[in-house]
């Protein structure tokens, strides 16, 4: 079995939201400059785009190597940004890029609905060791997580589809990472209640 290993958490941070700005730092430089490959001509969004993706894959090389594994959430997105940068590039239409966002929240709003609809938290198969909470709280924060990923599928649509492709960009960059933050920092500090601490025998015990 292989075995995890810690890193330095910034590192980490870097490896994990580095892809991002650069794709973003990028499109700044090239946004309206066109290419042309292959005798087909290509926008600096889609030059961008494509750029990002082996960007993202060695990023994740990386951080595989030094820690030994990656989430299947890692898994899942580096696979729909190779799928949907592939159907940009072959069809040059910046469109599929920009709805890869969607299906990404979309299908997290599926999973822990499906989960929901089973009477479980899937969140909590996933965070419990991490966080210890009771099951009243996992089923709580799931419910509202599911909502804000619905929420955020709903707003790239509207972006896409009626904002400007810088204004996209911006937003898929800086707004949607930062409004899931706020949101989930939010909901840990009302579900405060609900998290077990550790009593001094080593067992678990619920906050009062």
């Amino acid at each position: 079995m292989t075995q995890t290993k810690d890193i330095n958490p910034i590192l980490k941070q870097v490896l994990e939201l580095g892809p991002t700005l650069a794709f973003f730092f990028i499109y700044l430089r090239i946004k309206d400059d066109v290419f042309v490959i292959g005798n087909t001509e290509y926008s600096g969004f889609i030059v961008s785009a494509l750029i990002f993706v082996p960007i993202l894959l060695v990023a994740m090389a990386i951080l595989w190597m030094l820690t030994g594994k990656l989430s299947r959430l890692q898994i899942f997105t580096a696979f729909i940004v190779i799928f949907f940068g592939g159907l940009t590039a072959y069809f040059n239409d910046k469109r599929f890029f920009m709805m890869k966002t969607t299906l990404v929240y979309g299908t997290f709003c599926v999973l822990l609905g499906i989960g929901l609809l089973r009477g479980k938290s899937y969140l909590a198969y996933i965070l419990n060791d991490m966080l210890p909470m009771e099951q009243e709280g996992w089923m709580i924060l799931t419910r509202r997580l599911c909502g804000c990923f619905a929420v955020l599928a709903a707003a790239n649509e509207y972006v896409w589809r009626t904002m400007s492709e810088e204004a996209w960009v911006k937003i898929e960059t800086f707004g949607f990472p930062l409004a899931l933050m706020a949101f989930l920092m939010m909901q840990f500090s009302l579900l405060q209640r609900f998290l077990i601490e550790p009593d001094a025998d080593g067992a678990g015990k619920s906050e009062d």
